[in-house]
C-alpha cells in the first residue's frame, strides 16, 4: 500500500517551533514536497526536497522552516521555527515516486495562537 502519513502537528504559541514528520511507505519517493492550507485560502506551497538532496523553500518561510530527508528511514521532516498565526494551516505532505505515481497525504493541523 502507498501512503504518506504526516504526524507533529498541534498548538504552538507565536515565536514557536515544531516539526513535522511525513512517513512513506510502498514506494521510493523521488520528490518529496509540503504543502499548507490556511483556513478559507487556496493550498500552498511551502518546500520541495528532491531525490537530489536539493531543497525549495517558498519566500514566505525559507528564513525560518528547513526541509531535511531520512532515506534509510522513508521520512521526510518539516522544521518550523520562529512560527507565527500565517502559518496556521493544515500541513500536507506530497510524493511522486519514480513511475510517477502521486499521492498525498491526509494532512495535519497546525495551529499557532496564543
Amino acid at each position: 500500500q502507498v501512503q504518506l502519513v504526516e504526524s507533529g502537528g498541534g498548538l504552538v504559541q507565536p515565536g514557536g517551533s515544531l516539526r513535522l514528520s511525513c512517513a512513506a511507505s510502498g514506494r521510493i519517493f523521488r520528490t518529496m514536497t509540503w504543502y499548507r492550507q490556511p483556513p478559507e485560502k487556496q493550498r500552498e506551497l511551502v518546500g520541495v526536497f528532491s531525490s537530489g538532496s536539493s531543497t525549495i523553500l517558498a519566500e514566505s518561510v525559507k528564513d525560518r522552516f528547513t526541509i531535511s530527508r531520512d532515506d534509510a528511514k522513508n521520512m521526510i521532516y518539516l522544521q518550523m521555527n520562529s512560527l507565527n498565526s500565517d502559518d496556521t494551516a493544515v500541513y500536507y505532505c506530497r510524493g511522486v515516486t519514480t513511475s510517477g505515481l502521486v499521492v498525498w497525504g491526509q494532512g495535519t493541523q497546525v495551529t499557532v495562537s496564543s
